[in-house]
């Protein structure tokens, strides 16, 4: 357990992996901590260093009174990568994670090799919806939306498992004010220009049953940036690296290859 404090906030991060080796930065959900991407970790080729941390107002990082804005949320992120001292790293965003992920690459290209902008797009949502979110939240507490989040996040067919209680128990711990602030910068934010700016090798990851970023919503993200990929998991909704966790991990391990961070697989 780490904490890098960047003056504004405490943010808890986590290294797995060489020191050498080849960095993945990931950044999660709305309503998630780093525990999201434990699935697909033991999946992912061997060597890779992995870098996974709590935003602002999540998991074991501080949270700093509602509302944020999406710069802020992006500038911490730099500061801790900065901290870290990587570069040429592959950023895994999904959902928020995705326009942070976005937001970073407009403002500092020069340090990432590859984008994967998993169920996200450029704007999510409209303020109306968020403003209606906020609001619940402030009156109920997270708890109060677990059932309509669930089903944006997952399959029907997901839904029916006893795994389910796991990522409700991972969504209804975290602060209300630190939902709320996030919320608040998603509500705000529209990538559409900066975005379409954007020359990196990127690939795209929607889930066919994902209520929040449905595909078409993805698709018309990855169309912005030229020569980009797009990778549809089915039997999946918003969070596809817990519902198909070999699935998401494959396709992230063929791209890592195809932009020179891993080997190619042989046979």
């Amino acid at each position: 357990m780490q904490i890098f404090d960047t003056g504004e906030v405490q943010l808890h991060y986590r290294v797995d992996g060489p020191e050498d080796g080849a960095p993945v930065v990931f950044a999660n959900s709305l309503g998630t901590d780093m525990r999201l991407w434990d699935p697909i970790l033991p999946l992912l080729a061997p060597g890779l260093r992995i870098i996974r941390f709590d935003k602002r107002g999540h998991g074991l990082s501080s949270c700093p009174p509602a509302p944020y804005s999406m710069g802020s949320l992006i500038t911490d992120t730099e500061r801790l990568l900065d901290h870290l001292q990587v570069r040429d790293y592959v950023f895994v965003g999904l959902s928020i994670g995705g326009m942070i992920a976005q937001g970073l690459a407009v403002k500092r290209l020069d340090m990432i090799r590859a984008l994967v902008l998993s169920n996200t797009a450029t704007k999510i949502g409209n303020r109306d919806i968020w403003d209606a979110r906020i609001a619940e939240v402030e009156k109920g507490g997270i708890e109060s939306l677990a059932d309509a989040v669930r089903e944006r996040w997952f399959s029907t067919q997901f839904r029916a498992t006893p795994e389910l209680a796991l990522w409700r128990n991972m969504l209804t711990p975290q602060p209300d004010a630190g939902y709320a602030g996030c919320s608040a910068a998603i509500s705000h934010s529209d990538f559409m220009t900066p975005t379409s700016g954007l020359r990196l090798p990127a690939l795209g990851i929607a889930g066919s049953e994902d209520g929040s970023t449905p595909p078409d919503l993805v698709r018309e993200l990855m169309d912005l940036i030229p020569a980009s990929k797009f990778k549809l998991i089915r039997r999946a909704g918003h969070l596809p690296c817990v519902e198909q966790p070999q699935e998401y991990a494959d396709t992230l391990n063929d791209f890592l290859a195809s932009v020179g961070h891993i080997p190619k697989a042989q046979g």
